[in-house]
């Protein structure tokens, strides 16, 4: 297996995706000391609840050309989803 074996890639952004959703779940603290304080509270737990969801799809996701194809498109759409917020939302004002 390499760094470019689709089940790698698959499973490397399932694992990203869970982590960086855990993260602010765990300790919301040092979540916020890294990137500030957020005033909606609530809407970063639900972004980190999709992250996970996401993530464990992806990690989830047999070794097959169909499975692969579908923690390819999830880890897309999820990727895809957060850039468009980033930017978006952070060329007006910095999110909190």
């Amino acid at each position: 297996m390499t760094a470019r074996d689709p089940a790698v890639l698959a499973r490397g952004q399932g694992l990203f995706n869970v982590v960086g959703g855990a993260w602010p779940l765990a300790s919301m603290r040092s979540f916020e000391w890294v990137f500030g304080p957020k005033q909606d509270k609530w809407l970063q737990q639900t972004v980190a609840g999709l992250l996970i969801s996401a993530g464990w799809a992806q990690l989830r996701a047999s070794a097959s050309p169909d499975g692969l194809g579908h923690a390819r498109r999830i880890g897309l759409g999820a990727a895809a989803t957060l850039l468009i917020i980033d930017l978006v939302h952070v060329a007006r004002e910095p999110l909190r």
